[in-house]
């Protein structure tokens, strides 16, 4: 079935409306491509474990607070760790925590043979004043599974990709652009948001790559004719449906990376869930399409358990 998809996806396959043979995109599952990613980490962490008995990677999520979203991302992470095999532990300090005591947290992490990946859950919900860059800058970057800290982000915009670790949202993204069967090389690529966790890093990856990058933000004058221009689109600015479907280039793969709420009294919780691109005008000019939800998020989470995997096969590498 995999082979069948990816096959229609590389003929650039796409559904019409017999009307008025408007095009309809092809949906990039995030969903599906997120499963096939934890299926293969699955055996990796089984080859490991029969390896080396009694191994399991290990990934701790470190918490400041109790934000209410925060609590979701988190459990979504450590379902998916359990799934593939990988011992997940969450620790959560109260909002009164000093930054020193995060700090001291931090580094005996970074110490812990039995931990190979550490994230530090952003935002901090702290009552006192954090330095969230310190902070996430204190993690080893051997550990730094998030691709976050200052060194990741380097040797990234250096073009190092096998030297470090790769933000997990941009990686998502190139994971599903892979998933179209639409090459990066040479296209034209515009990316909406220019944010250390997202637009940034997705700038560097679509560039080393060897695409021909844009990158376009609050300031960057007539967003309707770059966005035009763009063969691949990726859009994480953090406001809801604003690009809209006449801007797009026809065919163009687009890769909505936006979370927002708006009301819809049609539903219980009186809102509903919205990307950053107006998914019903996009879809009659695109050829590919991330849905909100079920595209970027699985992945983001998905590749996180990637980088754990890695770190924990790096670590053993180093042991024999």
């Amino acid at each position: 079935m995999l082979c069948v998809s990816r096959l229609l996806l590389r003929l650039g396959y796409v559904s019409r409306h017999h009307e008025d043979q408007r095009l309809i995109a092809t949906v990039v599952s995030g969903n599906k491509t997120a499963r096939q990613v934890k299926q293969r980490l699955l055996v990796q962490v089984e080859q490991m474990q029969t390896q080396f008995s009694g191994f399991r990677p290990g990934l701790v999520v470190l918490q400041v607070g109790s934000r209410d979203d925060s609590n979701l991302y988190i459990s979504s992470k450590l379902k998916a760790a359990a799934e593939i095999g990988i011992n997940a532990k969450h620790i959560r300090l109260p909002s009164t925590t000093s930054q020193d005591e995060v700090l001291r947290t931090v580094l005996g992490l970074n110490e812990d043979p039995e931990v190979h990946g550490v994230i530090v859950q952003l935002p901090l919900d702290s009552e006192r004043p954090m330095d969230q860059d310190l902070i996430t800058n204190a993690v080893s970057p051997l550990k730094d599974v998030d691709g976050l800290s200052c060194v990741n982000a380097g040797r990234l915009s250096r073009g190092e990709l096998s030297d470090c670790f790769l933000p997990c949202t941009p990686q998502g993204c190139m994971e599903l652009i892979a998933q179209t069967g639409v090459s990066v090389v040479g296209k034209q690529a515009v990316v909406i948001g220019r944010s250390k966790i997202v637009g940034a890093p997705m700038h560097d990856l679509l560039l080393w790559n060897h695409a021909t990058v844009t990158v376009c933000h609050s300031r960057t004058r007539d967003l309707p004719k770059q966005v035009s221009r763009a063969e691949i689109l990726v859009v994480g600015m953090g406001r809801a449906e604003m690009v809209r479907g006449e801007w797009i280039k026809e065919g163009a793969v687009v890769i909505d990376c936006g979370i927002n709420h708006v009301p819809d009294d049609s539903r219980p919780s009186g809102k509903r869930v919205v990307g950053d691109v107006h998914y019903a005008s996009a879809n009659q000019r695109a050829g590919f399409l991330t849905p909100v939800p079920g595209g970027v998020g699985p992945m983001t989470v998905a590749m996180l358990m990637q980088n754990t995997v890695i770190s924990a096969q790096r670590f053993l590498q180093n042991q024999t």
